[in-house]
């Protein structure tokens, strides 16, 4: 028991650790926009266009990438993907031109497409159901952990060095845990659930889309997703240009707030989401999604008053902000364990596919264009308002703090969207009892 244990915690470490470099590596261009912006002339919608495009590519290509999780070595084709992203990553760094960093982040998504399915799958059968909220909230704690790494360290850097420099030095780790990965055991799919009707398994196999889509919990999952995914991503790309236009901060100031406010305080809303998340759905079964609406419903409100502070009032805006990003993280450690409970261990990689892919392609994918494109629209509003010619900084600056209202707008939806999914979730994890017992 000890030795499954331990195995079960190295490779939830290195699980970890990979997903903390897949966020950090994908945060980049988010923490360096502005630099990346002035070097190239581009508007918001064509920086926006940087961080669509990787994730276009994660959508796409993920869906093939989770069934062959379902089919394949998981550990193999997580260490193949690290790899490829990292060396990816520092391409990136080397690009002379806009054309040059875009086709480079497309490769990006490519090998960041490969973690989040397979990884989670693991989770699934390394961990016993009542403790996958809280091993999900470990994996997941990689999002706040690279994102505020990536603010801490692009800003640090991009001062000293260039922001090219951030980039090459983001290439190295990536490849050693690459590595690492390579030393996880592959467990047995489903060895830690209860027994289950082969009669049912193989026919969901034989039609493994078809299965998932038929779990009305999960189509309220996919929907928050969309939601949810939109205002991180907006957030995580135009957080620091706001700092640094409205509020008028440097790089390394406005990235150092960011990595606060967006970053580290995710660790609290992961890890005290997933302990009470696992404690709600032993006595409920739709404990998760309750309590993920109702860390939505507080992050909405919370995320408004904090674009709503004048310029110059960074504490107000750090703590109010910092606590709507807190518990917009309690999202992914309820959510993802939602999904486990009710999609049968050999669909898990497929489930989570079709889940990336969807959230990635609607909501995603248009969070920093669709910022981008907001921002641009209210920019020139806010110019053709002042009876102005020319496109100034002052006008971005107002264009993009009108934009980033869409946020609070969308946590409130998503609030109502796992309200909704709560109320289905004990029909489907009862269906997959009954087919356990077959």
């Amino acid at each position: 028991m000890k030795k499954l244990v331990s195995r079960a915690s190295f490779a939830l470490f290195v699980l970890f650790a990979i997903n903390l470099l897949n966020f950090f590596d994908r945060q980049l261009p988010g923490a360096l926009g502005e630099p990346i912006r002035k070097e190239f002339h581009l508007s918001d919608t064509t920086l926006g266009l940087l961080g669509t495009v990787a994730t276009l590519m994660y959508a796409l290509v993920g869906l093939p990438l989770g069934r062959l999780a379902d089919k394949w070595s998981r550990t193999r084709l997580i260490a193949l993907g690290a790899a490829v992203w990292s060396l990816l990553t520092g391409v990136s760094g080397l690009a002379q031109s806009y054309v040059q960093l875009f086709v480079a982040r497309l490769g990006v998504g490519v090998g960041e497409a490969t973690c989040a399915p397979a990884g989670q799958s693991l989770i699934g059968d390394l961990f016993p159901p009542q403790q996958r909220a809280r091993a999900m909230g470990v994996f997941m704690l990689g999002l706040p952990a690279g994102v505020a790494l990536a603010y801490f360290s692009a800003g640090a850097i991009g001062t000293a060095f260039g922001w090219r420099a951030a980039f090459l030095f983001a290439c190295i780790p990536g490849l050693l845990f690459a590595w690492l990965a390579l030393q996880i055991p592959e467990p047995v799919r489903g060895a830690l659930d209860a027994a289950r009707s082969v009669a049912s398994t193989d026919a969901a196999v034989k039609a493994p889309y078809a299965a998932v889509l038929r779990v009305p919990t999960m189509w309220w999952i996919i929907l928050s997703g969309i939601f949810h995914n939109f205002n991180m991503y907006a957030i995580n790309a135009f957080q620091t240009p706001y700092l640094q236009r409205f509020h008028e901060m440097g790089l390394k100031q406005a990235s150092n707030v960011s990595a606060i406010s967006v970053g580290a305080v995710g660790a609290v809303g992961l890890l005290a989401g997933g302990w009470l998340a696992d404690k709600l759905s032993a006595k409920r079964s739709d404990g998760r999604l309750l309590l993920s609406a109702c860390s939505m419903a507080i992050a909405a409100p919370s995320i408004f008053f904090a674009l709503n502070q004048p310029k110059g009032s960074i504490p107000a805006f750090m703590v109010f902000m910092a606590i709507g990003t807190m518990t917009m993280y309690v999202y992914y450690a309820t959510v993802y364990a939602a999904i486990q409970d009710v999609i049968e261990p050999r669909l898990r990689g497929t489930a989570v596919a079709i889940y990336f892919c969807a959230m990635y392609v609607l909501g995603a994918s248009l969070g920093p264009l669709g910022m981008g494109m907001l921002s641009d629209h209210f920019a020139h509003q806010a110019m053709r308002g002042a009876g102005a010619t020319a496109l100034t900084e002052a006008f971005k600056a107002s264009g993009l703090h009108s934009a980033l209202y869409a946020v609070p707008i969308l946590a409130a939806l998503a609030s109502l969207v796992l309200f909704a999914g709560s109320r289905t979730v004990e029909a489907d994890i009862r269906k997959q009892q009954v087919a356990r017992s077959g």
